[in-house]
């Protein structure tokens, strides 16, 4: 299984109280599927997080809304296509899926879980854990991204690019990543 190491790119017109960075792990292989680990470094305490660490109990069904607060997000196309699906993982065990045909156009909902989450958690670096199961192909685009909100309100939003203008996870530019087959990345 290959291993990629992004950092996320804080907007800036949404800068962070008491996160210094937010990276994302993808480990890949075409025949396992990918796993996602998602690391915030700062002031871990300063983040709206529910409390504990470790086995997260998965929700039984997608909760819509997960973005409003910190949430971490995964969006997958093919090259050249404009539909995508979006995944949506709350540190506390709620999730989504959506599967749009165009930019913002909405297809449907999906209900994909249950996938593992688990997560580490100490005073300055909080990891979320996520194998969703999906077996994306060689030259697939990925975006990650990332919503963090702070106790005080700030909420800063992360991603692999921003395009101009507010933050916009849907927007084409944020499908940062090309995945490779495993051995060429």
């Amino acid at each position: 299984m290959d291993s990629i190491r992004k950092s996320l790119v804080c907007h800036p017109d949404t800068p962070a109280r008491t996160v210094r960075s937010v990276t994302v792990e993808i480990a890949l292989s075409f025949d396992e599927g990918f796993a996602l680990h998602y690391i915030v470094e700062g002031g871990v305490g300063d983040i709206i997080l529910p409390p504990g660490d470790g086995q997260l109990v998965i929700a039984d069904s997608a909760t819509d809304g997960l973005w409003q607060s910190t949430c971490f997000e995964a969006f997958l196309t093919e090259e050249g296509q404009p539909d995508y699906t979006e995944f949506n993982y709350a540190p506390d065990g709620r999730w989504a899926c959506y599967q749009f045909d165009d930019y913002r156009s909405l297809l449907r909902s999906d209900e994909l879980a249950p996938w593992e989450m688990t997560v580490e958690r100490s005073d300055v670096r909080y990891i979320l854990r996520v194998e969703p199961g999906i077996f994306p192909d060689a030259g697939s685009k990925l975006g990650l991204s990332a919503v963090i909100e702070e106790l005080d309100g700030t909420k800063s939003y992360w991603a692999l690019a921003h395009p101009a203008g507010k933050p916009d996870f849907h927007h084409p530019d944020c499908f940062a990543l090309t995945l490779e087959a495993p051995g060429r990345a």
